[in-house]
């Protein structure tokens, strides 16, 4: 499986999102300047977590306009995969790839901890080594990470199986205690309407070897080799 990272100004988890492909694919992905037109050819894109561009104006919000995000887009419409990963959601908000908006957390303070997920369903690229329903650790580390869209919307993708995963207690209960930044119905991740663009705020790549305390975000990396290799 032939994989590319962005790279943005202010991105910080590319290393890590290139750790964790390297891994599961055994080759490195190419590393693709934000400022470049063209991308390698690809199975799968990856936008990672981080700070891109400071965050000024709103978090993803210039990122969404750099150069490379146009073949980005283009590619994510002919049906390459696309993984956004906390600001890579963002941008793919921003973008128009994925409906809704990160708000800020409705503490209004920075987060930086692990976090519960349950795992909404299991027949997707993303998702193929997990059981439909498991709850999963994954650390988070944002300041707008609270999901915002309107009831409309909301309905939409709850209709067509949209959501990916949600904020949850430990035997998958969706209470407002597991919801660590506000998010509308506990949403921690969406996909795109033909489920080949994935955006979440939650952090894989960081539990995704055991010398890191944990593997559950391997198996998405995993359950993307098997589908796209």
């Amino acid at each position: 499986m032939k994989a590319s990272v962005i790279v943005f100004p202010g991105s910080n988890c590319d290393r890590d999102a290139a750790v964790a492909l390297q891994a599961a694919t055994g080759r490195a992905p190419a590393m693709v300047w934000h400022g470049d037109s063209e991308i390698p050819a690809s199975d799968l894109i990856v936008l990672p977590g981080g700070f891109s561009y400071g965050d000024y104006l709103r978090s993803g919000a210039m990122a969404a306009h750099s150069p490379v995000m146009r073949e980005v887009v283009a590619r994510a419409k002919a049906g390459t995969p696309v993984l956004g990963i906390c600001n890579g959601f963002q941008v793919l908000t921003e973008a128009g790839l994925l409906p809704g908006v990160l708000m800020r957390n409705a503490t209004l303070k920075f987060i930086c901890r692990d976090v519960l997920l349950r795992v909404e369903r299991n027949d997707t690229a993303f998702t193929r080594h997990y059981a439909r329903g498991e709850v999963v650790r994954f650390p988070i580390a944002h300041k707008d990470g609270s999901y915002f869209a309107d009831e409309a919307t909301l309905d939409r993708l709850e209709g067509e199986g949209r959501v990916a995963f949600r904020y949850c207690s430990a035997d998958g209960a969706i209470a407002a205690s597991a919801n660590p930044n506000g998010s509308r119905r506990n949403i921690a991740g969406i996909y795109n309407e033909r489920r080949t663009v994935l955006g979440l705020m939650p952090h894989p790549e960081r539990l995704a070897e055991a010398t890191l305390s944990g593997t559950d975000g391997a198996k998405m990396f995993l359950s993307l080799v098997e589908t796209l290799h």
